[in-house]
């Protein structure tokens, strides 16, 4: 084994102990991330949803939150994320809005669905028209809304991302 895929192994064995650690301390799901930058770490989380109340802290969108703020960014163009599972459509979305470079991940979706965690509904609904989904969504009030976008698209302070 070369001195690369040593340090992706050790990265994804620290993501994984984090999993671990996660349902043996009962903090939440057995779910663990560590973000890497220039081979060194920057940020590691397991999830955290039960513990927080909050169904956002997955594993991977803590770890975010972290690496955000200890490099002081919101774009973590140059890292990696090693995460012990296939991240879910939120985790996905929230690692390409951070810019992250590359995603290697242990379990799948499906080891995740054999335990209870699926994402096969979520899948589902997106491909549906909005009309045709199971939680209605509805539009009001666009005229009005599309003031703070005109207000950002004319801002000197505006900051793109």
């Amino acid at each position: 084994m070369n001195t690369t895929d040593l340090q992706h192994e050790k990265w994804m064995k620290m993501a994984i102990q984090l999993s671990e650690q996660n349902v043996l301390e009962s903090i939440g799901g057995p779910f663990g991330a560590v973000i890497v930058k220039d081979g060194v770490l920057v940020a590691g989380s397991g999830n955290k949803v039960t513990s927080t109340n909050d169904p956002t802290a997955h594993a991977e969108v803590s770890a975010i939150r972290l690496a955000c703020e200890k490099l002081k960014t919101f774009d973590l163009t140059g890292c990696v994320i090693y995460t012990s599972c296939e991240p879910c459509p939120m985790c996905l979305s929230a690692v390409y809005w951070a810019r992250i470079d590359t995603i290697y991940y242990a379990n799948t979706k499906q080891d995740a669905e054999n335990i209870g965690f699926s994402d096969k509904f979520i899948y589902d609904e997106l491909e549906k028209p909005m009309n045709q989904r199971t939680l209605p969504i509805k539009q009001m009030m666009r005229d009005e809304a599309l003031n703070a976008f005109k207000l950002w698209d004319q801002s000197a302070m505006r900051i793109s991302y």
